[in-house]
């Protein structure tokens, strides 16, 4: 690394103050501070990493907790495929390679419009590039079905930098999630993409192959919304992860390593994820005693494995800039969530997967919970106080 390091610090006075390149130093700047750690410390405002590693490091980290996330994702997108077409003896390989050829493009478009964007705002703005967008990154294509248009993700993507945190003043300033901001917007511009209860398969048949005859053409939770009991995968199956879906949510396995890592390196918050489990068990456990239709009667268990529950859960729910920050509100903002995203799927069949609007939901309510949290502690603390008698 030192004939790098010296090769960068040759070529950097032209991108400096002064130098012929100097517009282009945010560019320079992220480059440089990807591979080394920075020289100078944070600024003012914005997101703050007070510890051995700077925020680079901490993102690379949650991207590390994705990659097996990504890596089952490009696998289960194969074997829906070829589930589909009717080809049960594909091999792991075969599976695989399918699933990148579709994936690693989305991918690509999203880091790719993401940055570009980013880069823009850094040399208008003439700052350096915010790191938050190494997850947002990553975090875009897991959430999106995987025949969805590429054009499509890099006009979501943009609009998540641009509308979902560069106008509140970019990465540690933003009230959103940016790559639910992304899909929220897919949803809503584009419903037919991602509405939620159609199959996400890529089923497009190559020469001599055909779509299986009576092969299912929806979600498990869109079976589930449409009382199809007999086609819902079972709880085991769904904890796997074999199941259509987004390319990044559908093993809870996958996401649960991820959340051991983030909460090995103490990036994760374990009070958000536990309580977002817990109170989703508890709606569950409420609607099976009624039992009215088909999302009411499956099990707690069994909703807490479905869908995007868990994936958002771990690196949705827990993100540090648009979650609650005291620790008391962490545990209010989670159970509110798990609560919420079980309540929308039952009570709103024509999008069963309740995740991501639970989670931009809470989202804008997080500072309110803070402001709340902190307002009573001043009460219980002021409670305490002793007046001072005056002399």
């Amino acid at each position: 690394m030192k004939p790098l390091r010296k090769l960068l610090d040759k070529i950097k006075p032209n991108f400096q103050k002064g130098g012929k390149l100097e517009k282009l130093f945010p560019a320079f700047d992220a480059f440089e501070t990807f591979l080394f750690v920075p020289d100078h410390t944070t600024t003012a405002k914005g997101a703050h990493i007070r510890d051995a590693i700077d925020l680079k490091r901490t993102m690379i980290l949650v991207v590390i907790s994705l990659i097996p996330c990504l890596l089952f994702g490009m696998w289960n997108v194969g074997y829906q495929h070829h589930l589909a077409l009717g080809m049960n003896d594909a091999s792991l390989i075969d599976n695989f390679i399918f699933g990148a050829i579709k994936v690693m493009p989305i991918v690509i478009v999203s880091y790719g419009s993401g940055l570009g964007v980013e880069f823009i705002f850094a040399i208008i703005r003439k700052h350096t590039i915010n790191e938050g967008f190494l997850v947002s990154g990553m975090l875009i294509p897991l959430v999106m079905p995987v025949d969805v248009p590429l054009w499509m993700v890099a006009v979501s993507t943009i609009f998540a930098v641009i509308i979902g945190k560069e106008v509140f003043g970019g990465t540690g300033m933003n009230i959103l999630n940016p790559a639910l901001t992304a899909r929220a917007f897919l949803f809503f511009a584009y419903p037919t993409k991602i509405s939620g209860d159609v199959v996400w398969i890529n089923t497009s048949a190559g020469k001599g192959q055909a779509i299986v005859d009576g092969f299912s053409g929806a979600t498990p939770l869109g079976n589930a919304a449409a009382g199809l009991a007999d086609k819902i995968p079972d709880t085991m199956q769904s904890f796997i992860g074999l199941i259509p879906g987004s390319i990044g949510e559908t093993s809870t396995i996958a996401c649960l390593i991820g959340a051991a890592i983030l909460l090995y390196t103490g990036i994760g918050s374990w009070r958000i994820m536990l309580s977002v489990f817990v109170g989703g068990y508890l709606m569950a456990v409420i609607f099976n005693l009624f039992g009215l239709n088909t999302l009411m009667q499956i099990t707690p268990l069994h909703h807490l494995v479905l869908g995007g529950f868990a994936f958002g859960a771990i690196f949705m729910a827990t993100d540090p800039v648009s979650a609650a920050q005291t620790t008391a509100g962490k545990y209010i903002y989670g159970f509110l969530i798990g609560m919420f995203a079980i309540l929308f799927r039952v009570f709103n069949p024509a999008y069963p997967e309740g995740m991501m609007l639970a989670i931009l939901f809470m989202n804008v309510m997080a500072p309110l919970i803070d402001h709340y949290v902190v307002g009573a502690n001043i009460k219980r603390r002021l409670k305490r106080a002793k007046p001072v008698k005056d002399a």
